[in-house]
């Protein structure tokens, strides 16, 4: 059996992989700080993305993005922040959010991605 934290690496290579065929470029995985954890820091010629990955084997529930509460957002907030104060950069920042519904688990051969931009 996969641990969480398996399926959670392999749901961010997932988003990277739909965000690189979209013509983005992949800064950093996993950035972390005293704040916390940016699953994917990505960039293109307008935007400077910093991205949640939520997997999930469907959506039956709720949304996956309805998981990025505003606790969490706020998190991701401070964590870009910091990010930014030790990155100069002249793109927009935004914030995104990229679900992964994946019914087969890490089995799921083509997972569905929905990309939720400027999410919040």
């Amino acid at each position: 059996m996969l641990r969480h934290r398996d399926a959670g690496a392999w749901g961010e290579d997932q988003a990277a992989k739909y965000l690189k065929k979209r013509g983005f470029r992949i800064l950093e995985r996993n950035a972390s700080c005293r704040f916390g954890e940016i699953d994917l820091i990505a960039r293109n010629r307008q935007y400077l993305v910093f991205v949640e990955v939520k997997l999930r084997k469907s959506d039956a529930f709720a949304r996956a993005a309805e998981f990025v509460d505003a606790r969490k957002q706020a998190r991701l907030r401070a964590a870009a922040e910091l990010w930014l104060a030790q990155h100069e950069t002249e793109l927009q920042p935004r914030f995104d959010v990229i679900e992964v519904y994946a019914p087969e688990g890490v089995e799921t051969k083509k997972p569905t991605i929905n990309h939720l931009e400027d999410a919040f």
